[in-house]
């Protein structure tokens, strides 16, 4: 091992730590201010790190936005488990995961920022674009899991099944969000025995 490289493990190691304060510090402004409220001033300021060291890290608050999305994208997608089950043919574990993306229920801090960002859609293309990057993402997985437990079925039939999975998933996001102090497991439950039922009949 050369005297460069264990030099440059800990700076690596330092500025990964640097990014992660960065990214955490502005998901919770986002989520406190609003993304629209929230500028590379105050998000320096929150984290105690320069505006020129973010800017070199980071080339606008989109691009944050990116790698937060991407962050809570990989914790939330669980990928592993999807490709595990698909590997192993357990269409069981393959329905269980289509069924967490309607019935997942996001933190406080994950509703709001989710809905902070769908507001930004119509209005930023950059965020847009960040958005499509999600779903696009979203409906590759879940075209896997659908393919694995309906290969018959036609591309069109899945991609609707896709379709209304995301439905529901936005729409329990937007209800748990719109009335907060509910119970919405009885919710829940029904979007999950409707989709059960949808997958089940695109398999037949």
């Amino acid at each position: 091992m050369s005297d460069q490289t264990i030099h440059e493990r800990p700076r690596a190691a330092k500025s990964a730590a640097r990014r992660r304060h960065l990214l955490d510090t502005a998901r919770n402004l986002f989520v406190e201010r609003g993304f629209h409220q929230t500028g590379m001033a105050q998000i320096a300021a929150a984290s105690g790190i320069a505006v020129g060291q973010i800017y070199r890290d980071f080339a606008n608050k989109e691009a944050i936005v990116a790698a937060i999305c991407e962050t809570d994208l990989v914790a939330w997608l669980e990928e592993t488990n999807l490709h595990a089950a698909l590997l192993a043919g357990d269409s069981a574990a393959i329905r269980a995961w289509i069924e967490r993306v309607v019935t997942d229920e996001p933190s406080y801090d994950s509703r709001r920022l989710m809905c902070e960002l769908l507001a930004e859609v119509g209005r930023n293309q950059r965020i847009a674009d960040v958005n499509q990057r999600t779903e696009d993402r979203l409906r590759t997985n879940l075209s896997a899991a659908l393919t694995a437990l309906a290969p018959q079925a036609t591309v069109q039939s899945r991609s609707t099944v896709m379709d209304f999975v995301l439905a529901l998933s936005w729409g329990m996001v937007a209800r748990m969000e719109l009335s907060p102090g509910s119970d919405h497991g009885a919710a829940r439950d029904y979007a999950a025995t409707i989709l059960q039922r949808e997958v089940a009949a695109l398999a037949d």
